[in-house]
């Protein structure tokens, strides 16, 4: 056998190795595409349960709110997309505390025991010209600045949507919307800010980048990219009518056990 024969074989074993490599290659990198879009088709919404809507017998007035976005007009919220079994409500009948333990009105258990519903009840308040939807059982009323409530899970989960509801009842705004998620209880460790509205680190959390809105019976739902923590807290800083601070409810998603 000559030598130039012995090279053409082996050039020819070389080739069809590298061809067998390539295809291999392809095969893989199609399979990886197939398991990434399968897992992007396997998202779910979050079903928020929403109150019903309040209509508002006060029209208020947003401006020199600063970094405010733009009202809605009756257009519903993007759904939370999660993956399957990353839904769950986790938060239900869980332990509040708070940086104002003995509240103006209510009490902190309040804010997880499920009830989102305003109060039916008309009655005019202290000014004869509005009225107003009064939550007398539903909602918590916190001292004035910058206070905190905060959820014990029980255990670390991985939460992957929260969804706030301030009082609602009347056009309102409220100041320095902050949501936390930690292991530490005294969120002094390893803290994750998940939403910061506060432009100018008024509330000492840092200066945030999420818009003010104003509150609806839709709440505030903020989506959270499988963050692991026992705790979840929110600040506030009071609202555009008064410097006090309302919490109808707050919920939690996530894995299931």
């Amino acid at each position: 056998m000559s030598m130039t024969t012995v090279n053409t074989k082996r050039y020819k074993e070389v080739m069809k190795k590298k061809e067998n490599r390539m295809r291999t290659m392809m095969m893989m990198m199609t399979a990886a595409s197939l398991v990434v879009g399968a897992e992007e088709q396997e998202k779910i919404p979050i079903m928020i349960q929403y109150p019903k809507q309040v209509r508002y017998l006060d029209p208020g007035d947003p401006k020199g709110v600063p970094n405010l976005e733009l009202p809605r007009e009756g257009k519903p919220r993007p759904p939370i997309m999660v993956p399957v079994g990353c839904d769950k409500l986790l938060s239900l009948n869980c332990k509040v505390t708070s940086s104002d333990p003995y509240p103006v009105r209510g009490e902190l258990s309040f804010i997880t025991d499920g009830n989102k519903e305003q109060c039916n009840k008309m009655y005019p308040d202290d000014t004869p010209r509005y009225w107003t939807a009064y939550p007398d059982e539903a909602s918590v009323e916190l001292a004035s600045g910058t206070q905190w409530v905060q959820i014990d899970l029980g255990k670390e989960r991985e939460i992957y949507g929260v969804c706030v509801w301030h009082f609602f009842g009347r056009f309102t705004v409220y100041h320095d919307v902050i949501c936390q998620i930690s292991n530490d209880p005294d969120f002094i460790d390893e803290v994750v800010t998940v939403f910061n509205n506060d432009h100018d680190n008024s509330s000492r959390q840092g200066v945030g980048k999420d818009k003010a809105y104003i509150e609806t019976h839709e709440g505030c739902p903020i989506a959270v990219d499988g963050v692991k923590g026992r705790y979840v807290r929110f600040y506030s800083r009071g609202n555009i009518r008064n410097d006090k601070n309302h919490y109808i409810e707050i919920e939690v998603y996530g894995k299931g056990d």
